[in-house]
């Protein structure tokens, strides 16, 4: 970035903090915005110097953008905390203060550098395993409807197999394209701010560090230690980086992988939901293929409930007769609308 650019993505970034500032019903929270408004004037201030020194033109007055005035609008009326991940792409600092509960006293920060590092690259296994979870219960749940409704308008095995296995490869498909065009676009996003980030880094390290030990301090650290732990932190160049994206952009790293492997797992989690209630009529046709098909289903909506239960904190039997009823529910009345339906065409 240029730094009229650079002059230009501070400018509105302080202007955002004041809106985010007014809108939030938090003293401590307000407090905070209001004192990262400063700080991005001030280092607007210092690409300003930096712009007119290698001859660029900076503006007399700042004009925030249309997509500004527009986000701007939405904090006022929606609040800060439904906007968080659109302030992030627009590199509004602070948003983990909305994902992250007020640090417990006497553990509200880790002690050092490694152990913040320690923490920083946890959890990325257990996004990937819910990922995959609700995968093969999307490919479970709705293929089996298709199949159903299909069942129920013709008994052609032919046609069941076609439909079931055309439903297969476009669900799995369009979930790969989604997830491909939505990890692409989060990395894309991530790229950007952390390269923004860097030459701020490199550019005024001391204010990187105020704003990160701010972040802090509004999380219930104090204000001695907030200081020593982010400047701790900026000077370790291993963290640096890391830090800042988690802290001040609410950015996760760990949570943005390869766009292809994201698409190839979601394509195969898909499919292997999709394929256990077609798999009894590619060894059988007629009423016995349907009713093996039906009970295969149904113990694997169960079992997926029951993992589901895993990330809800539910009781297994709970999420799994849960995800029974909703499940089953859908099969029957896609089989029901699909017998309705070949009855009024034949």
């Amino acid at each position: 970035m240029s730094a009229l650019d650079s002059w230009t993505q501070e400018k509105q970034s302080a202007f955002l903090y004041r809106v985010i500032a007014g809108a939030e019903r938090s003293a401590d929270r307000r407090a905070l915005f209001a004192k990262l408004a400063q700080e991005a004037e001030e280092q607007a201030g210092i690409w300003s110097d930096q712009a007119r020194s290698s001859g660029q033109a900076i503006p007399s007055q700042y004009t925030p953008s249309v997509r500004a005035r527009v986000v701007a609008a939405l904090v006022r009326w929606l609040g800060p905390f439904r906007l968080r991940l659109i302030l992030s792409a627009m590199k509004v600092r602070g948003m983990s203060v909305y994902d992250r509960p007020a640090p417990h006293p006497g553990h509200a920060m880790p002690r050092s550098v490694s152990e913040i590092g320690r923490r920083h690259h946890q959890g990325g296994a257990g996004s990937n395993l819910r990922a995959a979870v609700f995968g093969v219960n999307d490919g479970l749940v709705s293929n089996a409807s298709l199949i159903l409704g299909v069942a129920g308008a013709t008994d052609h095995a032919g046609v069941i197999v076609l439909s079931g296995a055309a439903g297969l490869l476009a669900g799995a498909f369009s979930m790969a394209a989604g997830e491909y065009v939505s990890v692409r676009s989060q990395r894309e996003m991530f790229e950007k701010q952390i390269s923004a980030e860097r030459d701020e880094l490199a550019q005024y390290p001391a204010e990187e560090a105020a704003e990160l030990a701010l972040i802090y301090e509004a999380r219930g650290l104090p204000r001695r230690d907030a200081q020593n732990v982010a400047k701790r932190l900026i000077a370790d160049p291993e963290h640096a980086l890391d830090t800042l994206a988690r802290e001040e952009l609410g950015l996760n790293p760990d949570e943005l992988g390869s766009p292809w492997r994201a698409a190839l797992s979601s394509f195969l989690s898909f499919a292997a939901g999709a394929l256990v209630p077609l798999l009894p009529f590619l060894f059988t046709t007629g009423r016995a293929a349907l009713v093996i098909s039906m009970a295969l289903t149904a113990a694997s909506l169960f079992g997926v409930g029951a993992a589901i239960s895993l990330f809800t904190g539910r009781p297994a039997w709970v999420g799994g007769f849960r995800m029974l009823l909703i499940g089953g529910a859908a099969g029957a009345a896609t089989f029901f609308i699909g017998r309705l339906l070949g009855v009024n065409i034949s």
